[in-house]
Formats: C-alpha cells, structure tokens, sequence
C-alpha cells in the first residue's frame, strides 16, 4: 500500500513556485505513476490542507554537455495543486 511520501517525493522550489504560492498553488515532484487523485489524497494526508484542483505535467530531461561527451537529466512527473481559498497555507513554502 502506497503512503503519501510515496507518491509526493519533494517540492519544486523556484522562483516562480514561489510567486504561484501568493495565490495557493504549489509545485511537487510526483511519482512517475501517481494520478491526480492519489496526488490529492496525498497532499491532504501529508499537509492536512483542502486541495481544489490537481494538475499534473510530465517533464521531459535536457540534454546536458560534458567536454565532447553527451547526456540527459532524468525526467519527472510534476504536480501543480491548487488549494481552496478557505484552506490553511502550506508552511513550507510560507517560510521562504
């Protein structure tokens, strides 16, 4: 059985997460296999928060350069959960 640390690996903190957070959407790094409604079912587990709408983006690896040699960064999915205007925030990305 799948726990919510299974399916939400980490969040994606950048700069523009960080100004999506101003309007309650948040970015995780997701389960290669996870769904919208496990990752739902997840985030409300983990955070105790109420999630309004799910989307989910499959983000394909670049293509890096060492010397003559070539390579790709591993791909990942990517969530962007959207909470209710009456949920709490997500404290982790409030203290940045």
């Amino acid at each position: 059985m799948k726990t919510g640390y299974d399916v939400v690996l980490r969040p994606i903190i950048t700069e523009n997460s960080m100004d999506m957070a101003a309007e309650k959407k948040y970015a995780f790094k997701v389960a290669a296999d996870a769904n919208k409604t496990e990752v739902r079912k997840a985030i409300e587990e983990i955070f105790g928060v109420d999630v309004a709408k799910v989307n989910i983006m499959n983000v394909s690896g670049k293509r890096k350069r060492l010397g003559r040699n070539f390579g790709t960064t591993s791909s990942y999915k990517k969530a962007i959960v959207t909470l209710t205007p009456d949920s709490k925030e997500i404290e982790l990305f409030s203290d940045m």
